[in-house]
């Protein structure tokens, strides 16, 4: 890399580069040197790449900002360039709807106009714009308040932008800002509460304390004005360009053009709860909160910081998150040295979980904030292990609250966590969890989490690093060895049935065709001892040679798969199919889920198929006390959407492949008939037509071209029947999902009179939202425990609401039949539409 752009990129850190200075006022005058020099030499390269800087180090903007003041002075014609691309990369941002950009590029702009580059008054031009369209959106006669998502997220850019420049256009144009304050503050008055229910982390009742809390925007609001009311002074903002101010005020400001905002969708025709509600979600898929604060710690534990202080920080670590996705130990770095002068461990652990646990789904998989978190681990040994361990502390306290998705991501992080530092635990801390019923939420979490660790070990890897609490050793599943029924142990009677495995043993290793073996077991097995048997005989055995990896398990389904789909061709006989796979791996959940996966993904047994056998009561009594039927269902759902994701994919591809084959077959035959259009000499006589050779040429190009289109098309027309066909049967997928929930949940729920909401099914002293938390030296206080049967409806309602928020997309186009068929009705529970209308953002009518 050059000289001058391991500078630009490092500046503000301490490195070589800077030697052993680390003043910020050194930085940006060794750089600017640097810089001034170089873009006489290649400006082109080095506008680009600052913007870039900027744009994906937005912490160091303070700093970029002064450096490009600093220029301005020199070179105004450069920086007047450098305002131009920002303001086109804003208008592409705006008009494509890119919120990370939106977001940026105004902090950016804002940095601008302390360093005097910027005329402040163009920069409350771009302000009035963005707030009035926002005002617009949610004007119920002229906008469409279901966007109201599109208006806050304006109205939190422009918030979100004050800690960076607020100080200086309150010095500058008081007038102007305090007017912009006055129309944030009419906006608000205007706009709707943000009600999320069916996305907190933490089950809530729709009781009004929880209606009386402040939404994001609301919130960010009272920081502004406690912000403003400080003198806008804060810790967080690092302002290098007071020490240039004396250079910096001889610079010339640059006018910023007039911007145009995205226009949100007309309203819908019919104002339904329901239309109203699609609407509503595109606009949060299109504009998500990037934060939803998890409040874990207690007071005396958090840092002492102003409140606006703490929301920069946490853009600081959001957005190093979000540009340094590719390089995790980078990001850590970054993470571990923000240029703010207090202490922010806790604050940084708060963010960290919110995003492993954000709802609907966080911006990257958790496996990114596993490796975030044990890098900050290693890179701040004394404070930052402490402060996680104090998290997984706290949520543990407060698990029976938990939405069950966020729970899920929980016992997945902490297993993969745990096997990164040795699975070092003190699991003594949690051994009072036997004495809980089995169905309690903290006994369930820990034995989650002890058999997912068992599948990033071994069992007594996993046994050994509880011995400190070697009672949990009952949580810990049964040793992996399938439960093979004809095994030939001593002692143990010898059946037909035992034969009839050995022979099909002895085939399998002769390496008999799949063909073969089905003419066998219809000849041999089927007539004598009819289905059942056979079935049990040939999942067992087939499943048993398969056994050794996973390799052997899908070497046999690819090999013999034929036998198992001419054995179960239709859903109730892979309903028994899959009680078999589940009973021959009962001691090992992960073989159990990958085996059906697999047979899923070569089309031997239907979703519908899997949604049934994980209804069928041998599993529902397992709800609340066992994830895999839920891991099951996550599975087969997620394969079902992924395969429609796919074939979308594949039309949009080939759909432009065809319009580049039409084109170039248009061409085609537009050279041959300009060609045939010419008069050429053949003998001395005139003739149409070029000379034969290059007509036979032209002729074959025609020919190959058509060919290739009416090649595309014919994939492209074929791609489309196998989505349509996917789409039907996705349709008759979530019928049946809805209405298998409906059915177990209305046998064990309440009377409606008697159970409204979630507060209903728990004793009173469950209902309180104050989360215990600091339980390293005291016993956690008892609480009155649950009844089971009000566990299990908890639990299903919440891996109800859990699937329907996640296959939202996919559940609109379908919403009008879901309605007719499973959502209305005299007999339809409350609490069964609650959780998938909050989880679809719908208003409960």
């Amino acid at each position: 890399m050059s000289n001058w752009k391991t500078l630009l990129l490092r500046i503000g850190e301490k490195g070589p580069e800077y030697g052993t200075s680390s003043d910020f006022k050194d930085h940006i005058e060794t750089c600017f040197g640097v810089i001034r020099r170089e873009i006489e030499r290649s400006g082109d390269q080095v506008s680009p790449y600052l913007l870039q800087c900027a744009e994906q180090l937005p912490h160091k903007i303070p700093l970029y900002g002064t450096l490009i003041g600093l220029l301005n002075l020199e070179n105004e014609d450069f920086v007047r360039k450098i305002v131009e691309s920002v303001q086109t990369n804003f208008q592409v941002a705006l008009d494509s709807g890119n919120c990370n950009s939106i977001r940026i590029l105004l902090r950016f702009m804002t940095s601008l106009l302390c360093s005097k580059v910027i005329q402040p008054a163009s920069l409350i031009v771009v302000f009035e714009t963005l707030l009035s369209s926002a005002a617009t959106t949610v004007d119920e006669e002229k906008g469409n308040p279901s966007w109201q998502a599109q208006a806050d997220f304006y109205v939190i850019c422009i918030l979100s932008s004050l800690p960076w420049g607020g100080a200086e256009l309150a010095e500058q144009v008081p007038d102007e800002i305090e007017r912009v304050l006055v129309g944030i503050q009419a906006y608000l008055s205007i706009r709707k509460h943000s009600s999320s229910s069916g996305l907190n982390f933490f089950l809530k009742g729709e009781s009004e304390n929880s209606l009386s809390e402040k939404d994001f925007v609301e919130d960010l609001w009272d920081r502004t004005q406690s912000l403003a009311s400080n003198g806008w002074k804060l810790d967080s903002v690092p302002r290098p360009h007071l020490s240039f101010e004396a250079q910096l005020v001889a610079g010339k400001f640059h006018e910023l053009r007039p911007i145009k905002c995205m226009e949100p969708p007309s309203p819908p025709s019919d104002l339904s709860g329901e239309n109203i509600g699609k609407q509503k979600h595109d606009a949060l898929m299109r504009y998500p909160q990037r934060i939803r604060r998890l409040n874990i710690f207690p007071a005396n534990k958090t840092e002492d910081v102003q409140p606006i202080d703490r929301f920069v920080v946490e853009e600081y670590l959001l957005d190093v998150l979000l540009y340094l996705n590719g390089c995790r130990k980078e990001c850590a770095s970054y993470m571990a040295n923000l240029p703010v002068p207090f202490r922010y461990e806790y604050l940084m652990a708060e963010t960290l979980f919110s995003q492993i646990l954000l709802l609907p789904q966080p911006p990257f998989k958790t496996l990114y904030y596993t490796l975030v978190i044990m890098d900050l681990c290693k890179a701040l040994p004394g404070a930052f292990p402490a402060v996680v361990a104090g998290a997984v502390r706290a949520l543990f306290e407060k698990i029976s609250d938990l939405d069950m998705e966020s729970r899920t991501r929980l016992i997945l992080w902490f297993s993969h966590h745990l096997s990164n530092f040795q699975f070092i635990w003190p699991w003594e801390e949690w051994a009072y969890v036997l004495d809980l019923p089995k169905w309690a939420p903290k006994r369930v979490f820990v034995q989650e989490v002890l058999q997912r660790e068992v599948r990033l070990s071994y069992w007594d890897k996993i046994k050994q690093s509880i011995e400190n609490a070697s009672a949990l050793e009952e949580l810990l599943p049964a040793k992996a060895a399938p439960a093979y029924k004809y095994s030939l142990e001593e002692g143990k009677e010898k059946t037909e049935e035992h034969q009839l495995s050995a022979e099909l043993n002895r085939k399998v290793k002769e390496k008999q065709s799949a063909r073969d073996m089905m003419s066998w077991i219809e000849e041999t097995i089927y007539p004598v001892h009819g289905f059942e048997v056979t079935l049990t005989v040939v999942i067992q055995t087939l499943l048993e040679i398969g056994s050794k990896s996973f390799t052997h398990m899908v070497t046999v389904l690819e090999r013999y798969g034929q036998v198992f789909g001419k054995l179960c061709p239709d859903n109730d006989k892979q309903v028994m199919l899959l009680s078999q796979v589940s009973a021959y791996w009962k001691n090992n959940a992960q073989m159990t889920a990958v085996a059906m996966d697999r047979m899923m993904g070569y089309r031997l047994v239907s979703n519908q198929a899997i949604v049934r056998w994980v209804f069928s009561p041998e599993n529902v009594d397992q709800f609340h006390v066992s994830d895999q039927p839920w891991e099951i269902l996550g599975n087969a759902l997620n394969k079902t959407y992924n395969r429609i994701s796919d074939l979308r994919k594949d039309i949009s591809n080939i759909t432009k492949n065809v319009l580049v084959a039409e084109k170039a077959s248009a061409n085609a035959r537009a050279e041959l008939e300009a060609a045939e259009s010419k008069l050429s000499l053949v003998e001395g006589e005139p003739v149409l037509g070029e000379n034969p050779g290059k007509m036979k040429r032209l002729k074959s190009t025609v020919e190959k071209t058509g060919e290739a289109e009416v090649s595309l098309r014919e994939s492209l027309e074929a791609k489309e029947a196998l989505l349509n066909r996917a789409l039907s049967e996705t349709e008759a997928l979530l019928l049946l999902l809805f209405q298998s929930f409906s059915a177990v949940l209305k046998e064990r729920l309440p009377e409606p009179t008697k159970a409204r909401s979630l507060e209903d099914l728990k004793p009173e002293d469950e209902n309180s939202s104050a989360m215990e938390v600091d339980t390293e030296n005291e016993n956690p206080k008892k609480r009155s425990e649950i009844g089971e049967r009000e566990q299990w409806c908890l639990s299903t309602l919440g891996y109800l609401t859990a699937f329907t928020r996640q296959y939202a997309n996919e559940i609109w186009p379908h919403m009008e039949k879901l309605k007719l068929e499973v959502f209305s009705g005299e007999d339809v529970h409350p609490l069964f539409l609650q959780a998938i209308f909050s989880a679809l953002q719908i208003p409960l009518q």
